[in-house]
């Protein structure tokens, strides 16, 4: 293990005695690193009160956290990637001394390596951070043959703070890789939500296809802010002439093309205001919608697969939604507002540039895990569709097929009694499932389904609520479900009658060592259950 050079009056370098030994005089409250290494490791604990970090490298690449430095026994690792750093030297100094400071080190490797994705409660089909928290999905884009996830994230604790913009690539929707972070706090704020495009036009001159994030700054006041890539999202450089915007918060930008215009819906107080521009740096106000809170989101989508019908779709962080017309500078509700989805997504957000035209969604998962040096996931990439129901047009999504590239073992049981089935569920030994249900109540209001002891989708035919959510069924009074289900480590996700209600939950402690089980006076018309294969299978 390498130790740092430390900044300090005493002779000696602290970093070789014992933490328990440096007494509250003796303890350093600066360090210089020669970056030699991969990361620089830092000793979280929980109780610890946060302390004000800044990492001077000069320049751009300097940043200033809020960290748990240890005061004793670290109750996990956090880490800074300080590969772009290599032979410069990095100065730490800190607001006040802690006996952890003097267990700051270097190294290719971060504590908990080995175990880096098999941990107990980490998700194996989603997207999680290898460190700290993470909540809203940023920048969602795809460009030369990667899904790029931005995030909010802070790397250096469980809880919420110091936001940066976190960075991953998938080349499949399933496999992630995880980035150096992409965007760090500024002197203009923290690094709030905002989203991604591909400028093919070179409109804003940085270059032909650069990758071009609008986000907000939290600082004093809450500004809109732009930094681009010519590096497919590897480094990013701000603009010089930030803020293009303020006061409001959350960009969703795309390209509209019709108009030729750039467009940005942005989130004020209660309304979704929607701005254009030419060139992605000045921004003109046109519109704006009442009734939606953060995160805005506006696409377009087929109706049934029509090519020559289509509409709008205007969302929010809390999924409720309208549909309407959009002329790239006023959104026209037509009908709405509507619910699609229930439980533990919030803030979703749809890529742009997808190179096959299919509309990708991604939602923060508000799923802890007690006990890990991480926090949070990303719930598993869904498919947006409009569709006509009985009750008009209305939005579905469903899980990517692509899931079916991580089937194993199949268990095909329908046409059996509920008895039956139960006995036959005992077969899966997966943790990691992926079933699809046709399911009919043949007596009685209800139908469960068990995992570990625990409810985990259930529908209360007297209420028709499903997990607690009010839900009519597409045809009145036959109470019969098409369910398909996303079962992983700490998380189940439930798709209803073709996508028409979305179900995220976390699940509960186990209550038993029972797998899936069925519950209800049912007749089992389907079920297909597959065991899955984990998406981090071979990472290290």
């Amino acid at each position: 293990m390498k130790h740092p050079s430390i900044i300090h009056t005493l002779a000696f370098p602290l970093a070789l005695l014992a933490p328990a030994l440096l007494g509250a005089q003796a303890q350093p409250t600066s360090m210089e690193l020669r970056i030699d290494s991969r990361y620089v490791n830092i000793p979280v604990e929980t109780k610890a009160p946060r302390q004000r970090v800044v990492f001077d490298a000069g320049g751009r690449d300097s940043t200033v956290a809020v960290i748990r430095i240890a005061q004793g026994q670290p109750d996990y690792w956090v880490f800074r990637d300080v590969s772009a750093l290599r032979g410069r030297t990095l100065t730490m100094r800190f607001a006040s001394p802690a006996a952890g400071i003097a267990r700051i080190h270097q190294a290719d490797r971060f504590p908990g390596q080995d175990s880096l994705y098999h941990e107990t409660k980490r998700p194996q089909l989603h997207f999680s951070p290898r460190r700290g928290w993470n909540n809203d999905p940023n920048g969602l884009v795809w460009k030369d043959g990667e899904y790029h996830l931005f995030f909010q994230h802070n790397p250096y604790e469980r809880d919420w703070e110091n936001m940066h913009w976190g960075h991953a690539v998938s080349r499949d929707l399933l496999h992630w890789v995880e980035l150096p972070e992409a965007l760090f706090p500024d002197t203009l704020g923290t690094m709030f939500s905002g989203s991604a495009v591909v400028d093919a036009g070179n409109t804003a001159g940085w270059g032909k296809d650069a990758l071009v994030a609008v986000y907000t700054a939290a600082g004093r006041r809450m500004t809109q802010n732009v930094a681009y890539s010519l590096d497919n999202g590897r480094t990013f450089t701000k603009y010089e002439g930030n803020p293009v915007l303020g006061p409001d918060r959350d960009p969703r930008v795309f390209w509209h093309e019709p108009t030729r215009k750039w467009v940005m819906a942005l989130y004020n107080e209660n309304y979704v205001a929607i701005y254009n521009s030419d060139d992605l740096k000045s921004w003109v106000y046109k519109s704006r919608v009442k009734g939606f809170y953060e995160c805005p989101e506006l696409f377009e989508l087929t109706v049934d697969g029509d090519p020559n019908r289509r509409k709008w779709v205007m969302y929010a962080a809390s999924g409720t939604y309208m549909i309407g017309s959009f002329d790239g500078a006023v959104f026209t509700p037509e009908k709405g507002k509507y619910h699609y989805h229930t439980g533990a997504m919030y803030a979703a957000q749809t890529f742009n540039h997808t190179p096959d035209g299919r509309r990708i969604q991604i939602g923060w998962g508000r799923i802890d895990a007690p006990g890990m040096p991480f926090t949070q996931l990303m719930l598993f990439p869904s498919v947006m569709s409009l569709r006509t129901t009985t009750e008009g047009v209305r939005l579905f999504c469903n899980p990517i097929p692509e899931v079916e590239r991580l089937h194993t073992r199949h268990h095909a049981l329908g046409g059996l009694s509920v008895a039956q089935a139960n006995e036959r569920l005992k077969e899966v030994k997966s943790e990691l499932v992926h079933t699809v249900m046709d399911l009919e109540i043949d007596r009685g209001l209800g139908l469960e389904l068990f995992y570990q002891g625990n409810p985990i989708l259930y529908y209360d035919g007297n209420y028709t609520k499903f997990n607690g959510f009010p839900y009519e069924s597409e045809t009145p009074g036959a109470f019969r479900f098409r369910i398909e289900m996303i079962l992983d480590r700490t998380s189940v996700e439930g798709y209803v009658d073709g996508g028409r209600l979305f179900v995220a939950e976390a699940l509960k402690a186990p209550k038993s060592t029972a797998g899936l089980e069925l519950k209800g006076d049912l007749k089992v018309h389907r079920l297909d259950v597959y065991e899955l294969k984990g998406i981090w299978d071979g990472t290290h």
